[in-house]
């Protein structure tokens, strides 16, 4: 507290200050103001990362009150402040929000979820049509057994939400992995016809499940508060559902490249290939300036429009 106090006298900005001036928007300058916030001592700073989004804009006018900041002759550092205040709480109730599907189970009484489950077969599976509810044909697009509904327990609705995400939101890319998936480790093709598609390597991996298994590490990054760091970069306000999926079908498509480059012998591998992916999946994300999947980034969207 004292060096803060010398470097005020020095500078003539309070930390927050410091902190939006020195860095860019995003993650960088964003985990800085989180920080400092939790850390302060005055209970106003502590509480401001709690609050509703929609006391985010008084709060901000508390603390520049508090820290006898004109707002007048900084305009820049109400926008700034407003701006990381406003992933902090949207990160937070995002894990709320994640949290609250994971816990929904699949109910097969619940017309809603039988509505989803049976749109994500008609989108993996256009032309084949499903010869009932409980059908062998569901192990066509990975699912373990005739009922998906088992398969749901351990992500609950999570995990059908991000599939459905998947085969809707990026359809070509969910249907060329479920294409790969389905690739045996042995084939009778020969090597010519299978270098022409590409299958240098085996993949066989059950894409329903797998994509259940990554739903789990994609929640664990952002339970674990690892997964700020992208977040913060590629949502310039308040971190939605969107952009978790969004997140989602970028660690589908970068483990279906992983586990070929692996080449495991067999499923039986999946656990160390999953282990070793989230590993490196981590060491990105310890980047204040990654951001998993660009579609954009918070210093390309002119924060000022907030």
């Amino acid at each position: 507290r004292g060096l803060k106090f010398v470097i005020r006298k020095l500078t003539g900005r309070c930390e927050l200050q410091r902190i939006c001036y020195n860095n860019k928007p995003g993650a960088r300058r964003t985990l800085k103001i989180e920080s400092s916030l939790k850390c302060s001592k005055h209970e106003l700073l502590q509480s401001a990362i709690n609050v509703h989004p929609d006391s985010v804009e008084k709060t901000i006018d508390d603390i520049m009150s508090l820290k006898k900041i004109n707002p007048d002759t900084n305009p820049q550092l109400g926008i700034s402040l407003q701006a990381c205040l406003l992933q902090i709480v949207g990160y937070r109730n995002l894990v709320v929000e994640v949290e609250k599907l994971r816990r929904e189970p699949y109910a097969c009484e619940n017309p809603a979820h039988e509505e989803m489950l049976m749109k994500l077969w008609k989108e993996l599976r256009p032309d084949s049509p499903l010869s009932g509810r409980i059908s062998k044909q569901w192990c066509e697009i990975g699912f373990q057994g005739n009922d998906p509904k088992t398969d749901f327990r351990g992500m609950g609705l999570l995990g059908l939400h991000n599939l459905l995400y998947f085969a809707e939101h990026d359809k070509a890319t969910a249907l060329q992995v479920l294409h790969d998936s389905l690739q045996p480790k042995h084939s009778k093709m020969s090597r010519a016809d299978w270098d022409k598609k590409k299958f240098d390597k085996a993949i066989g991996y059950s894409f329903a499940i797998v994509g259940i298994n990554i739903t789990d590490l994609a929640y664990s990054l952002l339970v674990s508060g690892a997964l700020k760091t992208h977040l913060y970069n590629v949502a310039p306000e308040i971190p939605s559902l969107v952009h978790f999926q969004q997140t989602f079908c970028y660690l589908m498509q970068e483990f279906h490249r992983f586990w070929i480059e692996e080449d495991p012998r067999d499923i039986m591998e999946f656990n160390r290939v999953r282990t070793k992916f989230h590993k490196r999946v981590l060491k990105q994300l310890k980047n204040p300036d990654m951001a998993l999947c660009p579609h954009f980034t918070a210093s390309d969207l002119h924060l000022v429009n907030l």
